[in-house]
């Protein structure tokens, strides 16, 4: 067996092994809650077709709860993995980016003006506005940031800070005019998981699956950037729409995610960078990696959200923040102490 089969076959015990952990936390998630419901009724419960409360519980509450951090997970980390291979920067996520605050803007001008879903496979205003928002956004720190001859991962990093500072005025603004919403969007800005429903994964799961293939799809044309422009045109690809279909992939998987949970930082950065040790930086392989270590760290830390101050329950924005800040910091430093790193 040659070094090449072997690493095939590795990656694939690898992504078979994250698929199974993933879906033992999955299930043992049913368990976790306010209301204790045994392993043993928990499956009698799952197995039965009879009304309950505690039935009730596991498959209209704790079900699409889970299910949603699954996809939200999954999305938030393929856009941090698209956006750091295609910008070449090891920070960017879509948090760090701006791309999470121009969805909360497009998303809280929808919720303001009495617009939802209001359409299959998720197409409706509110997605549409926290869509265009990201897009935007996204658009403007990268003009920005990497549009000049000598653009620099800290120079895309200050322009998504300053944009996202702009952007959340903005937001802070319209709470402001609209006091009468001020609750709903607070809630919804923090970010979590408490109210998700089946109307929530239904028109969520789709947007947020096909920004995930598409960027599947994509990955090698993803490998070919990071090899420069000269390397594209090779391949008779243009670099310019490559960057583009990219750039709208990754947007739509991360306003899906903003329009179902709210905004949730760090999630697109800290599993990228875990599957990148676990797998290398190849796209082909990295993607898939870095889609079920997000969804495990969204799934674990709604876990944490709900238990560790029960009964009352911690945003989950807060523990992510909690996580990726220091990790965020601690690759700053390893990034602006490597050999051409910062300036």
């Amino acid at each position: 067996m040659s070094d090449r089969d072997r690493g095939r076959r590795r990656y694939g015990v690898l992504v078979l092994l994250l698929a199974v952990v993933l879906l033992a936390s999955a299930a043992g998630s049913l368990l976790v809650g306010s209301a204790e419901i045994p392993l043993r009724r928990t499956l009698t419960l799952l197995a039965s077709s009879q009304p309950s409360l505690e039935r009730t519980i596991l498959l209209k509450l704790r079900l699409p709860r889970i299910l949603l951090a699954l996809v939200v997970g999954a999305g938030l980390a393929s856009a941090g993995t698209a956006y750091q291979s295609l910008f070449s920067n090891p920070l960017a996520d879509p948090f760090v980016i701006g791309a999470s605050s121009g969805a909360a803007l497009g998303a809280t001008a929808a919720i303001l003006a009495g617009w939802g879903w209001n359409g299959g496979w998720g197409i409706g205003p509110l997605p549409l506005l926290a869509f265009g928002g990201a897009l935007a956004t996204v658009g403007l720190v990268y003009l920005i940031g990497a549009g000049g001859s000598r653009s620099s991962p800290v120079t895309l990093l200050l322009a998504g800070a300053a944009v996202s500072t702009v952007v959340g005025a903005l937001v802070s603004l319209l709470m402001i005019l609209h006091d009468q919403s001020l609750g709903v969007i607070f809630n919804w800005l923090l970010g979590g998981l408490s109210s998700a429903t089946w109307h929530d994964v239904r028109y969520g799961a789709p947007l947020v699956g096909l920004g995930v293939l598409a960027l599947r799809l994509l990955s090698r044309p993803l490998d070919a950037l990071a090899l420069g422009d000269d390397t594209v045109a090779s391949l008779g690809l243009s670099a310019l729409g490559l960057r583009l279909a990219i750039v709208v992939a990754a947007t739509v998987a991360t306003a899906a995610a903003v329009a179902t949970a709210g905004i949730i930082g760090f999630v697109g950065l800290v599993a990228p960078h875990a599957a990148r040790l676990l797998v290398g930086g190849e796209n082909g392989r990295l993607l898939p990696a870095s889609c079920l270590l997000g969804a495990l760290l969204l799934l674990l830390a709604d876990d944490a959200a709900r238990t560790l101050a029960a009964p009352q329950e911690i945003p989950i924005s807060i523990l992510t923040a909690l996580v990726g800040g220091p990790f965020f910091l601690l690759l700053l430093r390893r990034q602006s102490r490597a050999p051409g790193g910062l300036p």
